[in-house]
């Protein structure tokens, strides 16, 4: 590209100034062949000059002008669109030739239309850099760097982008070395996602399996790599109903209702530039929702009481343990809303389906128990192990997920006086664990007795009512369960470890061809 103001000289001074069209060519280890000058027909005169003084200074360089109009040559899409043309015009010979594009000169936009086309290869070429002498009235050509955009070739960038993406992962999870493949490829996505998006993000799981955590973490680790301004907002939406929902989330007036004293922000201000984090959102009215879908589309709401709209660009992260697909289709949810924040959806496994991180997860809430108390705690060997067995055992429902964990291990710190947890602090936990899932375990359902008798029909009348209630129990539990095998492992849990081979799945399996039944036919009806 002629450059109107750098590439502009006249008389005998102009060979003292530094003008990079005419350097280029002047550099005795860069032989230039021939040199396309593209230039705006207005600039017609300055271009046969440079044309000129190049082919002084290298004869051997054939210089072509290249008449290009530019009506505004600050208007991306037209200085885009007019390069990207000439590009698929010209006759590139990449066999034959080598060639170099020029980015020194021109308008911004030219520049970084320039490096665009030849980072998509429009332009199969390196891009060329000038930069003028120390003395700009030296007469010295300056410098030049070829760079080549193909960054395979630079292992060392390539494996700093690989670091600072294990360092976003690592960030996502605390510094946990989490161990389960599954989850590991999630938060890698999730760092990807987080950084290079502001779409709402929907986080899916069961309650205590670390949706609000990760979602402060999300917040934190953009923070770290952009420095935005705005907060981190929380709010638990099975805490507000009606109109405090609405005053909570978009605000309201002075005297907007009985007790509104004074005006109101509402969260979906305060988390104005930031992040806001709706847990639960499923359980927001159906008002709520429609003003919280005009909110995240527009950017603005209408606060309770008020007839002027107000703004607040924030990124939305919900989280959820409910079925919002459920919930539209028995119109408790709405579908646009749905569509709106799944963009990118992602679900949270159970503790339960994680049992390969229990283990660092267990060494990691010691740490941070360590921190707040000041006071180290560890097991011996004896009890860690005794504990790490049943975590990862059948036995070990885990139901309320991480938060069961936490809680498990700050109560066996508790029983520590010393520091030191021991065998008999481990037995009196799993007692107290096993004692609270069996509190809590759901009876079984109507709905599991009405599977069984639609399953055998006639032949339920046939059954010994001991062996009916025992069967519907067996359904029950495999239709909790992801296979066979975990079905047979949470059944046979007791017995199993009485036997030196154990193969739960098959003796389930045999036990309910008894009825003529199968796993895939319970879990399907």
């Amino acid at each position: 590209m002629l450059g109107p103001v750098l590439d502009k000289g006249a008389g005998p001074e102009r060979w003292s100034q530094w003008r990079p069209s005419v350097s280029v060519c002047q550099h005795e280890e860069l032989l230039i062949s021939r040199f396309e000058l593209i230039h705006d027909p207005r600039h017609s005169a300055l271009a046969e000059l440079v044309s000129e003084d190049i082919r002084s200074v290298s004869p051997e360089t054939r210089v072509r002008l290249n008449a290009m109009r530019f009506s505004d040559p600050w208007d991306f899409e037209e200085v885009y669109g007019k390069l990207h043309d000439f590009a698929r015009k010209y006759e590139f010979d990449g066999d034959g030739e080598e060639y170099l594009i020029h980015v020194t000169t021109g308008t911004h936009v030219a520049q970084i239309c320039l490096f665009l086309l030849t980072e998509s290869r429009h332009l199969p070429g390196r891009l060329l850099q000038t930069s003028p002498p120390k003395k700009r009235s030296s007469g010295s050509p300056g410098n030049y760097a070829i760079i080549d955009l193909d960054l395979s070739r630079y292992d060392r960038i390539a494996s700093r982008f690989d670091s600072e993406q294990r360092e976003g992962s690592a960030f996502l999870k605390a510094g946990i070395e989490t161990r389960n493949p599954a989850f590991n490829r999630m938060i890698d996505e999730i760092e990807h996602v987080a950084i290079h998006s502001k779409a709402p993000i929907l986080l899916t799981g069961p309650t205590g399996a670390g949706k609000s955590s990760l979602a402060r973490r999300i917040f934190d680790l953009k923070k770290l790599r952009h420095g935005g301004a705005g907060r981190f907002v929380e709010v638990n939406c099975a805490t507000i109903r009606g109109d405090g929902a609405m005053s909570a989330l978009f605000g309201h007036k002075r005297g907007a209702f009985t007790g509104a004293a004074r005006d109101r922000a509402g969260l979906l201000r305060e988390a104005d530039a930031g992040l806001l984090f709706l847990d639960e959102v499923g359980e927001l009215g159906i008002d709520e929702q429609a003003m919280l879908l005009r909110a995240i589309e527009e950017k603005r709401f209408l606060p309770v009481g008020s007839d002027r709209d107000v703004e607040s660009d924030f990124q939305l992260i919900c989280g959820t343990n409910r079925d919002l697909g459920v919930a539209v289709r028995t119109g408790v949810f709405r579908d646009d809303l749905l569509a709106r924040i799944n963009l990118w959806s992602f679900e949270l496994p159970g503790l339960a389906d994680r049992r390969e991180d229990i283990e660092p997860n267990i060494e990691y809430e010691l740490l941070k128990l360590t921190d707040a108390t000041g006071r180290r705690y560890r097991f011996n060997k004896e009890a860690f192990d005794a504990f790490l067995r049943f975590a990862r055992s059948a036995d070990a429902s885990w139901r309320g997920n991480f938060r069961d964990l936490n809680a498990a291990l700050a109560r066996m710190a508790t029983m520590a006086p010393t520091g030191r947890i021991t065998t008999e602090i481990v037995d009196r936990e799993i007692g107290r664990l096993r004692a609270s899932w069996s509190m809590l375990a759901a009876p079984t359902s109507s709905a599991d007795a009405s599977v069984v008798a639609s399953m055998l029909g006639e032949r339920i009348n046939e059954i010994d009512e001991f062996d009916r209630v025992q069967l519907v129990h067996v359904v029950s539990v495999c239709r909790a369960s992801k296979s066979l095998s975990d079905a047979g492992r949470r059944l046979f849990s007791a017995s199993r470890r009485r036997r030196r081979i154990a193969n739960d799945a098959d003796r389930l399996r045999k036990y309910l061809s008894k009825f003529d039944l199968d796993f895939a036919g319970i879990t399907g009806a």
